[in-house]
């Protein structure tokens, strides 16, 4: 049916093994950095994936100024966002405006920081901007930064 060998009894083989002197085996004095460096490269590549997603994603066209960007601290920034059409977003929820000053209330209490920045799209009237401003005053938020993009006129004639 099948075909098989048998090893004859007796002698030791061609193999043998060897022995260290001391009857005990020693650690290895070597490191093998070759997992560690695989773990490190995964998650870089993670952290840089996952960087650009950790911004609010309401789409939005800024005004551009010649100003500087403000200094951030340790706590996540709230963020205003009125968009093209005068939606009113908290962070990427879309609020009503009637409800916008209970809803900042609220958050005022759980919030150590008063600032809010207000993101409005360059299309929308300035009175509507300023109205959300009032609200968000009346909300608690006594510090309001307004973000534009970088790369606008400077007004000194120097810049565009």
């Amino acid at each position: 049916m099948g075909a098989g060998v048998v090893n004859s009894g007796g002698g030791g083989g061609s193999r043998r093994r060897r022995r260290r002197s001391g009857g005990s085996s020693r650690p290895m004095s070597e490191i093998n950095i070759t997992p560690f460096v695989d773990v490190m490269l995964v998650l870089l590549i993670i952290f840089m994936v996952a960087a650009p997603l950790l911004t609010v994603g309401v789409p939005v066209e800024l005004p551009k100024t010649a100003a500087t960007s403000l200094p951030s601290d340790n706590e996540e920034p709230l963020t205003v966002t009125i968009d093209a059409s005068g939606v009113v977003m908290i962070q990427t929820t879309e609020v009503d405006r009637a409800d916008l000053v209970n809803r900042l209330r609220a958050i005022a209490t759980e919030r150590a920081d008063d600032r809010v920045y207000l993101r409005a799209d360059g299309s929308v009237p300035y009175e509507t901007v300023a109205q959300i401003m009032g609200a968000l005053n009346a909300g608690g938020f006594s510090s309001i930064g307004l973000v534009t993009d970088i790369g606008g006129p400077t007004l000194d004639g120097a810049g565009n």
